[in-house]
């Protein structure tokens, strides 16, 4: 199936410890590009959660946003550094007998020190990890929906660009006979115009023969537009991996054989086909870079 690059995934996990959640966006690029926004605590894990999103994106710019609480801090505790709370209590009763004054006898007098009272919570977020990719894996697999979503309608634009640019083709292969026709009598004019004149000129002659014989058949090049776009049917239905590219080169091919056909056939009709299709084509163009 095809998919497109253009997508949004996101996800939220919650249990006793932790609530996680994450975002991604996706837009259009030729290579994959994965910029994570998160905590520092969160990078230990960057390695392994860009594998994960490998997995299932192969091309596209993708900004990945993932937040966490940590609801552990409410089991927070107070640690007394007793050393130090003793050594400033030795300081202050020697600072008291040096400036005879009273010696403190106020225990917030000491606890106002810095690092006498020390906040200790567990900094150890390694539990964190199944969650992480819980969460994780479930916005994938959001985004990997919506890719899908907007990568069947893409399928059906092709569809109907392809039916499109096959009608028109038929047409031009209707006017063939008559643009060779044409050229046929343009040929005999210049034949009979050469065998009267009494300077005649050869080497014309030869040029407008070859000219016929390699300008006005266009049968090649619309036998093979045929078989572009049944290629392009072919690998937009049974699209199991990443095709955008395999379709980009096939739309160069598909317009390379519109523009020989365009300065060959010397038939107005043809030439506005031939611009009607490269109208198509355009269209076309556009929407395969949007696919993965």
């Amino acid at each position: 199936m095809l998919k497109s690059m253009t997508g949004f995934g996101a996800a939220v996990v919650e249990t006793e410890d932790y609530k996680v959640s994450v975002e991604i966006k996706s837009v259009n690029q030729r290579f994959l590009e994965i910029n994570f926004h998160m905590g520092r605590q969160l990078s230990q894990w960057e390695d392994e959660l860009r594998k994960c999103i490998k997995k299932v994106a192969a091309r596209g710019k993708m900004d990945v946003y993932i937040n966490f609480t940590d609801k552990r801090e409410s089991k927070a505790s107070i640690r007394v550094n007793k050393g130090l709370a003793l050594a400033y209590q030795q300081a202050l009763h020697e600072m008291s007998d040096v400036l005879h004054l009273a010696r403190p006898d106020d225990v917030q007098t000491f606890a106002a020190f810095p690092d006498v009272l020390q906040i200790e919570s567990d900094s150890d977020i390694s539990d964190l990890k199944p969650q992480l990719f819980q969460v994780m894996q479930q916005a994938l697999a959001n985004f990997d929906a919506m890719r899908i979503t907007e990568g069947s309608n893409i399928h059906k634009d092709f569809c109907l660009r392809l039916e499109n640019l096959a009608a028109m083709r038929d047409k031009v292969r209707e006017l063939a006979p008559g643009v060779v026709a044409s050229y046929r009598e343009h040929l005999h004019k210049t034949i009979a115009d050469a065998l009267q004149s009494q300077t005649f000129d050869e080497t014309r002659l030869i040029q407008e023969t070859a000219i016929y014989a390699d300008k006005v058949d266009i049968t090649e090049e619309i036998v093979r537009l045929g078989s572009h776009f049944q290629q392009f049917r072919q690998i937009i239905d049974r699209a199991a991996e990443p095709v955008g590219r395999k379709l980009d080169f096939l739309i160069q091919e598909i317009n390379r054989e519109t523009n020989t056909i365009g300065s060959k056939a010397n038939s107005m009709e043809a030439a506005q086909l031939v611009v009607d299709m490269k109208s198509e084509i355009e269209k076309l163009r556009e929407q395969v870079q949007n696919i993965e």
